[in-house]
């Protein structure tokens, strides 16, 4: 099987010849990654159009951090950051995920404009979301979740990561599917950072191959997060630069995950991805 043929097609979205490379506009005060600079409605747009010009294929809008210890924001606050930039966005014609645990809001974004809902908990956090996604026939991102983000880093114990977020997640997406969520707009995401030590998730991106035979696309979500960090400096003992010295990195692991056969890759810097997986995808055209 070709890595091309591997990726898959996620119904409901559009199909591309290559992996995909989703955008991040976190639309927050306390990103780990941009620290509240598109905290703005207007910047957050701006940024998001930015995104797109650079090579961005979809633009993921989130309004609630989900960084190791962060704590939940109240639902009328993430639906006044989440929605004005969707409907803004869907306005220019861009193709858009929510980033988000709640039911309400993905609904509230899916009818501002938005075509794919990402819920980091596969829809374990709110009861509401397996069969909002099932009514409305949304594309459903389902990530290997262990639990909210306050107490996720007591929950990194495996004795077989790869074995275990496989395990998992066939489960989880046994259950969405069961629920009503048709299995063609099921897209899966190993949660790398979520519940995971660095080298948990070095051996998730080390073994796509286990992933990818769950049948669903995949999608890499590694940008700027902590394991790429630990690797950078060296060991735990070092310290790590910080999360927007580690584009050059995201962008290495872009490249290894198109090569595996990833339907997408979820960054926060883009030109450098789009750049890779282009290239990844002339490499695989010429074998």
């Amino acid at each position: 099987m070709s890595t091309l043929r591997g990726r898959g097609r996620v119904e409901g979205l559009p199909e591309w010849d290559r992996c995909a490379v989703m955008g991040v506009v976190n639309v927050t005060p306390d990103s780990f990654s941009d620290g509240g600079r598109w905290f703005d409605t207007g910047a957050a747009v701006k940024h998001g159009l930015e995104l797109v010009a650079q090579g961005a294929d979809l633009v993921d809008v989130g309004g609630e951090s989900t960084r190791p210890g962060a704590l939940r924001v109240d639902e009328e606050e993430e639906l006044r950051r989440v929605v004005p930039v969707i409907r803004a966005l869907a306005a220019e014609g861009v193709t858009l995920s929510v980033d988000t645990m709640r039911a309400r809001v993905a609904e509230a974004a899916l009818d501002a404009g938005a075509h794919l809902v990402n819920d980091v908990s596969g829809g374990l956090a709110d009861p509401a979301m397996v069969p909002m996604v099932a009514a409305t026939g949304a594309p459903f991102v389902v990530m290997h979740w262990r639990g909210f983000s306050e107490g996720m880093n007591a929950r990194a114990v495996y004795a077989d990561v790869v074995g275990e977020v496989v395990e998992e997640l066939e489960r989880r997406v046994a259950a969405v599917v069961g629920a009503g969520v048709a299995p063609e707009r099921v897209l899966l995401d190993p949660g790398l950072g979520f519940a995971k030590t660095t080298e948990h998730d070095l051996a998730l991106l080390g073994h796509l191959d286990r992933l990818h035979a769950l049948g669903r696309p995949l999608l890499v979500a590694a940008s700027r997060k902590r394991f790429l960090g630990r690797v950078l400096a060296g060991g735990a003992a070092a310290t790590p630069p910080p999360a927007r010295e580690r584009d050059a990195a995201t962008a290495a692991v872009t490249a290894l995950s198109a090569a595996g056969g990833a339907w997408g890759v979820r960054v926060h810097e883009v030109r450098a991805s789009a750049d890779a997986v282009r290239v990844a995808r002339a490499v695989e055209a010429a074998r």
